[in-house]
């Protein structure tokens, strides 16, 4: 018999072996308590408690009070480790009497899963000392209730006129701070100055050798200001009607070009993958800003910091420190060329556009606030009235329309070509709105420029908001 038992013993040790050990990995899926050495998991939540109740160790009064007001560590190194042992033991007993008060308190009142609550899900753990949690079907921790912010409602955007004149495609739009007339730049290397209201030819600019991708009206001068594809920025004294300044130093063609709002400074861009900063009384320049790796299609001034922005073709945009002529961030986001840049009249912020993407940013470090999801296409030329409305016109003829705050798109439509156009001069390269934000201008390939203006007849009730509340929204 003695002989039995010997042979036994090891084979006893090894199932309890393997069955604490199975018991230590499966033991919690079950509901059971957790096999561990005692003295180690006393030892464990020792430690933890020194660590994290230290400050609140004296409210909870499981020492006597400190004599001479002196204070000393919870646990010093000269008490005995069964002092330890004990002060552990009623801390745990205490928060799990607190604890279990409490959670019976919470689970008086039953809910259900109409009311938005989280429910449990259905598992074993009555007979888990470790887990005080409430019965199956009440609540554990209220939901966030979010509700997206439902669009405002705009009236759509209808056509009223149609002006002819270039012999191009129509690159470049710019309105009188006035109100009064509008200046367009062609293909066809000429600058045209058209009376806003009645739709007229007023004049007609030639001094370009190549394509007039820019052009901007100064808000403090009388004098226009345009570049092209020939690397030539000029300035226009519109009280002459003939040029008074040129500005060199591009390698390449300007592609575009913005005024500062409030100094007397010029920002031009273009495809040699710089931004040059030109003093317009001394025609000196001031600073070039480099960084892109490739053409910069979009630049775009405002006062505060951020002053300059820049979208490339290198799929990045860049905000500049005026001053020091450094960039303050690179924004990575898009995928693709950035083609067109809009600030918004009043916020803080600005939109990009690339192949398929519209983007909605806030300054001034360039947090990314929305996308703009749904026109899929090539979008050439973005634009942002005081009404929150935005505009985004395509190379195929697509245009929308967009709320500001919500991105939802309220219109989609095309442009209708000029009878006697190729369809593939269904094209939108530039637009801007008035400066009452009343009516839209566009310049497109079909050498036209149309102009829109809200429909006077729309009602909500006429035209309702198409929108479905989604919680999901795609921030690449």
């Amino acid at each position: 018999m003695a002989d039995t038992k010997e042979l036994s013993n090891p084979e006893t040790s090894l199932f309890d072996n393997s069955s604490e050990r199975a018991k230590i990995i499966f033991g919690e899926s079950y509901g059971l308590e957790p096999a561990f050495c005692k003295n180690s998991k006393r030892i464990k939540i020792a430690s933890k408690i020194n660590s994290e109740y230290k400050t609140a160790y004296k409210s909870l009064n499981f020492k006597e009070k400190i004599e001479n007001t002196t204070t000393k560590p919870i646990f010093s190194s000269a008490s005995t480790t069964d002092d330890l042992f004990k002060d552990t033991d009623k801390i745990i007993n205490t928060l799990n009497g607190k604890q279990s008060k409490v959670s019976k308190r919470k689970a008086d009142k039953p809910t259900t899963t109409s009311e938005g609550q989280l429910i449990l899900r259905n598992g074993n753990i009555q007979n888990n000392p470790y887990f005080d949690a409430p019965p199956a079907g009440q609540q554990l921790v209220r939901k966030r209730n979010y509700e997206p912010p439902k669009p405002e409602w705009h009236a759509p955007w209808k056509l009223i006129k149609v002006l002819s004149g270039h012999m191009g495609w129509v690159r470049s739009l710019s309105v009188d701070p006035g109100n009064k007339w509008f200046a367009s730049g062609s293909v066809d290397r000429t600058i045209k100055i058209w009376d806003l209201a009645s739709g007229s030819l007023r004049l007609t600019l030639t001094g370009h050798i190549s394509p007039v991708r820019g052009l901007e009206v100064s808000p403090r001068h009388p004098y226009l200001f345009s570049c092209g594809e020939d690397k030539m920025v000029k300035c226009w004294d519109l009280e002459q009607n003939k040029v008074i300044r040129h500005y060199h130093g591009h390698l390449s063609g300007i592609y575009s070009l913005s005024l500062h709002p409030v100094l007397d400074l010029l920002v031009t861009a273009g495809r040699d993958a710089t931004a040059r900063v030109w003093d317009i009384r001394t025609k000196q320049a001031v600073h070039v800003l480099s960084g892109h790796k490739s053409t910069i299609a979009s630049v775009k001034c405002q006062e505060a910091d951020p002053q300059v922005i820049t979208g490339s073709m290198d799929s990045t945009i860049r905000l500049w420190d005026l001053a020091a002529g450094k960039t303050m961030a690179t924004l990575t986001h898009h995928k693709k060329s950035v083609r067109a840049l809009a600030l918004h009249p009043t916020e803080f912020g600005f939109i990009s556009g690339s192949a398929g993407s519209i983007k909605q940013w806030r300054c001034p470090k360039g947090d990314l606030v929305q996308n703009f999801a749904g026109h899929n296409s090539i979008v050439n030329t973005l634009s942002v009235n005081s009404d929150n409305v935005v505009f985004s016109g395509a190379d195929n003829g697509t245009m929308r329309f967009w709320d500001w705050k919500t991105g939802h798109c309220f219109q989609d439509t095309e442009t209708q070509i000029v009878p006697g156009s190729l369809d593939s001069e269904a094209g939108i390269f530039a637009s801007t709105f008035d400066k009452t934000g009343l009516r839209l201008i566009t310049g497109e390939a079909d050498k036209s420029i149309k102009i829109y203006k809200e429909d006077e007849n729309a009602t909500p009730e006429s035209h309702p908001i198409v929108w479905k509340p989604s919680l999901k929204q795609n921030k690449y």
